[in-house]
């Protein structure tokens, strides 16, 4: 690259981080800067240096005020005239256009997936009070989206995309200005919750320009993978089913502004996480600190358990823990799925003998750290034998060997349905 080329390049990178830097101080006007806090139990964990970037202490419990305070900022700046806007969301990005609405006094719409947790929806419509109307579309975000262009093209109201767009980006890079700002030294290692890709793709320009040298991994869910495919392809690629458990990052496609600067980043760089396994992360982090995060919200707090130790140890980590609209209706859903997969909560179908002081004697098979949760007879027509949908949770997951080898010895039969999603998800 000749030298030319490369004032230019850093010319535009200046002149995109300042417009970084001018949606964070039009921010003050609604929120002090995020707490960037040292965690001293991740930090002893994971032998590291470990920041959150506490996103979910935002007046909307999450980053995404950032982006649509400054989309409205600016289109109002642009067009003082505008007094209708529309935008989708699957929950966050909804109540950040809400409290906008609100603060700069126009009127929005916002199509929702009819999946959406309750709690959001309800939060939306405080936010916004009288200066919107929410509409739910579809089961997932794809669908309400499209809803919302439909809309925009049919009335004229103006478009707040939830990532794909400049002034969004530019928004939710104030993420990263802030951390700059309040780190106590360099950082070494960033690591960034993905769905769309807004932050992310912020994030990433703002240390590409101001800490180069600053490692970032990205944290995808596993089961909407949207930008770790799309790097595979070489192309933005659109899924054709995703899991809307972790409901703020399961999009189907990432954004195309947004993977344009992604695009080149290494595949290795992008962590997919299993939903069973970011509820473990959920209740840890619930239990032990007290902070509650959406499954969203977790994502970077758990890319902390699939980096290898050699890459976390004696470095300073900042994750970003972007969200904390959880509703508590889903816990107990959150502790189920968080036991299943620490392998310390099983389901297993069993044939138990139809005989007085059969039932005492197969109790007697468990050990002291076992307890049954659910106990059902399936069948109860066969005259010598009953089908049994068995719970157990124990404390520490190698006990259920003992209690399968019990099991053998005794003669009972049984079948382990745990991983079975089609079998475990009808009967449980």
């Amino acid at each position: 690259m000749s030298k030319k080329n490369k004032n230019k390049d850093k010319s535009e990178n200046d002149l995109a981080v300042a417009g970084m830097e001018a949606a964070t101080e039009a921010l003050r006007d609604l929120f002090e800067a995020t707490p960037l806090q040292r965690n001293a139990y991740l930090s002893e964990r994971f032998g590291a240096d470990v920041y959150l970037k506490r996103e979910d202490l935002t007046p909307v419990r999450s980053y995404k005020l950032r982006g649509a305070y400054n989309f409205f900022r600016k289109a109002l700046a642009r067009d003082p005239q505008a007094r209708s806007f529309v935008c989708s969301s699957a929950g966050n990005h909804a109540q950040g256009f809400a409290f906008a609405c609100r603060k700069f006094d126009v009127q929005g719409t916002i199509f929702m997936p009819v999946t959406t947790p309750q709690q959001k929806i309800d939060k939306t419509g405080i936010f916004g009070g009288d200066n919107v109307q929410i509409k739910l579309i579809g089961d997932f975000f794809d669908d309400s989206n499209a809803a919302a262009i439909a809309f925009a093209r049919e009335t004229g109201a103006m478009l707040a995309p939830p990532f794909d767009n400049a002034d969004i980006i530019e928004g939710q890079a104030s993420v990263a200005v802030e951390i700059l700002a309040q780190a106590p030294g360099p950082v070494d290692l960033l690591i960034l919750p993905v769905g769309g890709g807004g932050l992310a793709s912020g994030a990433r320009a703002c240390f590409a320009a101001r800490s180069p040298e600053t490692e970032i991994y990205y944290a995808e869910p596993a089961g909407a993978p949207s930008l770790r495919r799309s790097l595979e392809a070489g192309r933005r690629v659109a899924l054709e089913h995703i899991d809307g458990f972790v409901d703020g990052a399961a999009v189907a496609c990432i954004g195309r502004s947004n993977f344009e600067q992604l695009k080149d980043i290494p595949l290795d760089h992008v962590l997919l996480l299993e939903e069973d396994q970011l509820c473990e992360t959920m209740i840890d982090m619930l239990n032990l600190e007290g902070i509650v995060l959406e499954p969203a919200g977790a994502l970077s707090v758990e890319a902390l358990r699939r980096l290898p130790r050699e890459k976390l140890a004696g470095r300073r980590v900042v994750c970003v823990t972007s969200g904390g609209n959880f509703d508590f209706e889903r816990l107990p859903e959150v502790r189920e799925r968080a036991m299943r997969a620490a392998g310390r909560k099983k389901y297993f179908i069993i044939r138990l003998p139809q005989r007085p002081g059969a039932l005492h004697d197969f109790l007697e098979l468990f050990g002291p750290e076992d307890d049954v949760a659910r106990f059902e007879y399936l069948k109860k027509s066969a005259r010598n034998f009953g089908s049994i949908l068995l719970g157990v949770e124990t404390r520490h997951a190698e006990n259920f060997e003992a209690l399968k080898s019990n099991m053998q010895e005794a003669g009972i039969r049984y079948q382990d349905i745990t991983e079975d999603d089609l079998l475990a998800n009808f009967v449980i």
